[in-house]
């Protein structure tokens, strides 16, 4: 009897939880991603998505380097795009690699921006020619239209997606943290830079003078960006294809929802809005057994553990000398490492370290044997390390690397190594200090504890909000009209001109009546003096 009782009231709160919780029927989506380790994270989103029985469209470029044209997760709509036009990224990226190795300068720094404002410029014009090419398409827009999709998935990085959803007129969730110029919050939340760091300023929430100039310096970089480099694509395009026409940022800020793949155990405090949820490390999960050679590897190490290292899916070698100065270093470590490199292979490798062209990263790090993660800094690395509690050295190279690894330095869980610096011994010092001082890995272990303190997971907050969207064609109750504003009115100007001339014409009003009155006080005196 006691067993149907205890069966009977699981029967019956099962039944309740099915009842009482929101449902969203399998919904339709067209997703417009962005490549590369974005699109890593966006499968991830759309791995959920499928399994709670949603239909995917995907469109991808012929081209692609990780968006496979046949999945299991979804269909396909494939562009034609000439092969040349993916060359000019790795062409970018060893100028970049090549030119920090040159050591700090002015003539670096402006070296530096201007050719990542030229690349990123061509890429936004490459992926606008792209949407250009399906709105050309008739047959293409009617089977789009027809599909009668419910909300459009994007990547605002390159924001094309966010021209289609328009066209089509259809809600948008954006899966993101960085926009088509800088950082998503700057585009919809107050940010003061007084205390709120621009992207590439390589500064905290802590600035004195001197930084806040350079902090304006810094947002200014990403205002011309926006305006002269970047807008003038989207603009031609939104007034090729878009009744009344409108230009990217307008765009963004108009989107229903906001998946951001941060949270405020890794971003500095500030201000926000209603439609942005915070999904950071929504890809981690425990780790899984490691393969039978890769775990009797790490279980060699003995009580030294294990040094992984990896740059990430678009590095996938440094400079030789480098590779050789670092792989000096690990043979002296009593340490095993594990170390993504295809590049050639260094000869001043030791019989620890173990060269690998892949590695379960996330599973190395949530292995107790891992003891340091050299990284370069990217957000998916950045936020597995949180989430498996290792601490990072950092060698950042590109775009919000150093910004990314500057939050983890800040709060004493990992260590910044420029390129421009490293070398056997500067290698060496930086990853015995982390190895060694307990305060990293207690300092990174405290922010594990607090990003898994969560009520909800950040994947089932990300599935909540998709499926929110659908559930209610969009979401604009949560969305500020703030952006539809002129800047004077945003900031009160007219509002303050207007009390400044009404009390400065009172004032005005006031000393005309006391002169009127002292006259004829002093007419009426000299009146009767006489």
């Amino acid at each position: 009897m006691a067993l149907h009782h205890v069966c009977g009231i699981f029967v019956f709160f099962s039944v309740c939880l099915i009842l009482f919780t929101p449902t969203c029927n399998g919904g339709n989506i067209l997703v417009f991603p962005l490549d590369g380790s974005h699109w890593v994270n966006m499968e991830i989103l759309l791995k959920e998505l499928h399994a709670r029985g949603h239909s995917i469209t995907v469109i991808r470029v012929s081209n692609s380097w990780y968006i496979r044209e046949k999945s299991p997760l979804y269909r396909s709509i494939t562009i034609e795009l000439d092969e040349a036009d993916n060359d000019f990224f790795d062409v970018y990226l060893q100028e970049q690699i090549r030119v920090q190795r040159e050591g700090a300068s002015l003539f670096t720094f402006f070296k530096l921006t201007k050719d990542c404002i030229s690349m990123l410029s061509q890429a936004h014009s490459i992926m606008c020619d792209v949407v250009a090419q399906i709105l050309d398409d008739k047959n293409m827009v009617k089977s789009l239209i027809d599909s009668k999709y419910d909300l459009v998935l994007t990547d605002p990085g390159i924001a094309p997606g966010v021209v289609l959803a328009k066209y089509l007129k259809l809600p948008v969730v954006l899966n993101v943290r960085w926009i088509t110029s800088g950082e998503g919050h700057f585009a919809i939340a107050p940010s003061p830079l007084s205390y709120i760091p621009a992207p590439g300023s390589g500064l905290t929430d802590k600035m004195n003078f001197i930084q806040r100039i350079k902090n304006l310096f810094f947002y200014s970089i990403i205002m011309f960006q926006e305006k002269f480099m970047v807008g003038p694509s989207y603009d031609a395009l939104c007034e090729k294809y878009i009744e009344g026409g409108c230009d990217i940022i307008s765009l963004l800020q108009e989107a229903d929802i906001w998946l951001f793949r941060s949270d405020f155990v890794f971003e500095f405090p500030r201000p926000t809005m209603p439609n942005v949820v915070y999904v950071g490390g929504f890809q981690c999960k425990p780790a899984q057994p490691l393969p039978a050679d890769l775990e009797e590897f790490v279980q060699s190490a003995g009580e030294h553990g294990v040094i992984i290292m990896s740059l990430g899916t678009l590095v996938n070698a440094l400079p030789q000398e480098v590779a050789e100065e670092i792989g000096s270093v690990f043979a002296k470590m009593p340490q095993k490492v594990i170390w993504r490199h295809k590049g050639e292979r260094p000869s001043t490798l030791g019989n620890n370290t173990l060269i690998v062209d892949w590695m379960p990263q996330k599973d190395l790090l949530g292995h107790p044997q891992t003891k340091v993660f050299v990284a370069h800094g990217g957000t998916n690395g950045v936020q597995e390390a949180i989430y498996h509690g290792v601490p990072v050295i950092g060698i950042p190279l590109l775009f919000d690397q150093y910004d990314n690894l500057l939050r983890l330095q800040e709060r004493g869980a990992g260590k910044i190594l420029q390129l421009s610096d490293i070398n056997g011994h500067s290698f060496e010092q930086g990853l015995m200090e982390v190895l060694h001082q307990d305060s990293y890995r207690q300092n990174m272990q405290r922010l594990s504890h607090l990003h898994r303190d969560q009520s909800v997971a950040p994947m089932d907050q990300a599935i909540f909000w998709v499926e929110y969207v659908m559930r209610h064609k969009g979401a604009p109750h949560l969305r500020t009209e703030a952006y539809k504003m002129p800047w004077y009115s945003y900031y009160c100007v007219d509002v303050l001109l207007v009390l400044l001339t009404a009390a400065t014409l009172l004032l005005l009003s006031t000393l005309a009546i006391f002169r009127l009155l002292c006259c004829r006080s002093g007419r009426k005196t000299k009146a009767k003096q006489q």
